[in-house]
């Protein structure tokens, strides 16, 4: 019903499949009113659109013709189609002529494809005693709507809503109890005056406390969410759909929208896109027209701009730069910027999610970037490698820092007691913005070096790396920092400066290999997987390494776009031998073993266990319940969706053991 195809962050690209078509997520749900509809919105891109049941059903005229010619043939749109349930009315007017189990019956009868239950929208800063209350209702009748499809044999899909008002432990209840129920869809919902008063900080905090307790195997939907400027922070926090009105709305108020907030008609001296609207008419040229005339196109204009918006997020998630986008569209507006510092306080949850290695290069944009997935996940790694006994920190070159530092290097000021030189038990780094120090040895390794930063370093950035470097370099008896490093950090934490000869960086292929075999799957691989007659192959355009052997037997191959280690059937076993069990391991049941050591794909619903450190795109083991190794690939999804979805491809394996 719903498979991810890319992913990065919480961002997923999706397909949710409906009887009426499939739906490329993200995606926006035009609303659709059942008698005024002006525009043909999928002339201008919607997939899908939404249109309000309760509405349907109280005008006598429009319920006879859905329940006789059928939902689409009403608001003639032949794609899929979601439907309110009249909650919103609820809010308004306090009360609807209607029941929970009417109201889905109904919009069953009138075929739609998504229906949803007749949920309590509670307001955002209500008090507490309010917000319980509406909540029991919700789940309730979220419960009644579950079990009416179900003995009913319905067939439309079903939204289950959050709610839970500005409340973040009743946001989770709900959608702990909700996902309980095995809806098909979870919106978030009564979160529209949020956005309406640029509360977008409490918007993060309802969205990730929702999200983090739904599955990951269903599409998550951010109610009345409609202005472009918000949809790349909403995808990074996993939101799949979009709806509102605000297209409509907004171009009846002579308003047009962009990604960086909205542009009044009577303002304009220039058109702010290159739409098809704003390519052929000025703002004087609109001005003129009839109201009607001006409204459909500048509502035109309003889903050019927001299905645009969408293109650019999916191409972003293809491409891994998602969070980039978020940090470049929420300096659109001071509250948006709360929003993304906000989402730093969730990073633990995010990089759960996040794949390793990506296509696009890490672009550091501003402080909000030390938040990332990469920078802590860097951090945390270099915590648990193994230390030598000395650490000399060296300032930044041109990257790969490896391949340009060498010979005589300079003056060093000596942290901690001093003792005799010994570069075999030295570990040599490079002070790094915004990863804070870089080990020579694994120093291609993405995003290592495939990332970059400004030269003129900011205040935040500064702070943030002598605090990590204040904290790390007490793991060292001995820790040498150039005179440069100190004078960029102005920091002082050293005895007295020295110039030694003897202080230089050695490059040692072996060393090298081992490094990244631990920093990739943990400490240990190295030593396992490199041992015996190790030959290393190395490309003779790029002078990279590129294979790796013991002899004449293959180990593993080192991907040139990341310097990651792509496993060999040696390399998978030596690996399988020393790592402990469920290390790198996806373990799939008994119906699934003889299709691995065939070497075909794992599919989510035969895994029964996975190392939760696994992130997409990991090299990963295929194992049996007895830790028996049966083959070996590449993850598509990270440890936490493996074990939520039922369908669709986990692993691609490479090969299996079968002999």
């Amino acid at each position: 019903m719903f498979e991810i195809k890319a992913k990065d962050m919480r961002g997923r690209v999706g397909v949710l499949k409906t009887k009426h078509g499939n739906v490329k997520t993200p995606a926006l749900m035009p609303v659709i009113h059942p008698r005024k509809q002006a525009v043909d919105v999928k002339k201008y891109g919607a997939d899908i659109v939404i249109t309000n049941a309760y509405l349907i059903y109280k005008d006598d005229e429009l319920k006879q013709k859905a329940v006789d010619e059928g939902l689409h043939n009403l608001i003639n749109f032949d794609g899929p189609v979601m439907t309110d349930s009249g909650s919103f009315q609820l809010s308004v007017y306090g009360d609807v002529e209607i029941t929970n189990k009417e109201v889905i019956e109904f919009q069953e009868l009138i075929g739609t494809d998504i229906g949803t239950s007749l949920d309590i929208p509670t307001a955002p800063f209500v008090d507490r005693e309010k917000a319980e209350s509406d909540l029991k209702i919700t789940l309730e009748r979220a419960r009644e709507a579950v079990e009416f499809k179900k003995e009913n044999d319905i067939e439309m899909l079903l939204n289950s809503v959050v709610q839970g008002s500005t409340f973040m432990d009743l946001r989770q209840k709900c959608a702990s109890e909700l996902s309980k129920l095995d809806a098909d869809l979870y919106p978030i919902g009564a979160v529209v005056p949020l956005m309406e008063s640029y509360h977008y900080k409490e918007l993060v905090d309802v969205v990730m406390n929702s999200i983090s307790n739904l599955p990951d195997n269903t599409a998550r939907h951010l109610m009345g969410a409609g202005h472009p400027m918000i949809f790349a922070l909403a995808v990074a926090m996993g939101c799949d759909l979009f709806d509102s009105a605000a297209y409509i709305l907004y171009a009846e108020d002579d308003r047009l929208l962009s990604t960086r907030g909205t542009f009044k008609l009577e303002n304009l001296q220039e058109m702010p896109c290159s739409c098809e609207v704003c390519s052929k008419y000025t703002p004087d040229d609109l001005r003129a027209m009839p109201k009607e005339k001006r409204r459909d196109l500048i509502a035109q204009h309003n889903l050019h701009v927001s299905f645009a918006e969408l293109r650019l997020i999916r191409q972003a998630i293809y491409e891994g730069s998602l969070m980039e986008l978020v940090e470049e569209r929420c300096r659109a507006h001071p509250a948006l910027l709360d929003a993304v510092r906000q989402l730093s306080n969730y990073s633990d949850d995010l990089e759960k999610y996040d794949p390793r290695s990506k296509k696009s290069a890490f672009f550091y944009t501003g402080p909000e970037s030390l938040g990332r997935s990469e920078v802590l996940r860097h951090q945390q790694k270099l915590l648990e490698m193994p230390k030598k006994r000395d650490l000399v920190i060296l300032p930044p070159t041109r990257k790969p820092y490896s391949k340009f530092i060498s010979g005589k290097l300079g003056e060093f000021y000596i942290y901690g007691s001093e003792q005799e030189f010994d570069a075999d038990n030295t570990d040599f780094m490079v002070l790094d913005v915004p990863f804070g120090l870089i080990p020579l040895e694994i120093d291609e390794v993405y995003p290592l070096s495939q990332s970059a930063a400004p030269k003129i370093r900011d205040k935040d950035s500064i702070d943030f790396i002598s605090s990590f470097l204040s904290d790390f370099i007490e793991n060292y008896e001995q820790v040498l920092i150039h005179s440069r490093v100190i004078k960029d950090l102005d920091i002082g934490l050293y005895n007295k400066s020295v110039e030694n000869d003897e202080i230089r960086y050695k490059k040692d292929d072996v060393k090298k290999i081992k490094a990244i075999a631990d920093y990739q799957f943990g400490v240990g691989a190295g030593e396992a997987l490199f041992t015996g007659n190790i030959n290393i192959e190395k490309s003779k355009k790029t002078g990279k390494i590129r294979h790796i052997y013991d002899g004449k037997v293959l180990i593993v191959n080192m991907r040139a776009s990341d310097s990651y280690l792509v496993l060999s059937k040696e390399g998978a076993k030596r690996l399988h031998n020393a790592m402990p069990y469920p290390q790198n391991r996806v373990v799939v049941n008994k119906d699934s073993e003889p299709f691995a050591l065939d070497g075909k794909s794992v599919f989510s619903k035969f895994v029964v266990e996975c190392d939760e450190n696994i992130r997409a795109r990991d090299e990963v083991l295929i194992v049996n319940e007895e830790d028996k190794l049966l083959a070996y690939g590449k993850s598509l999804l990270s440890a936490v969706e493996i074990n939520n979805f039922q369908s669709g491809q986990a692993i691609k394996t490479r090969k299996g053991m079968k002999k």
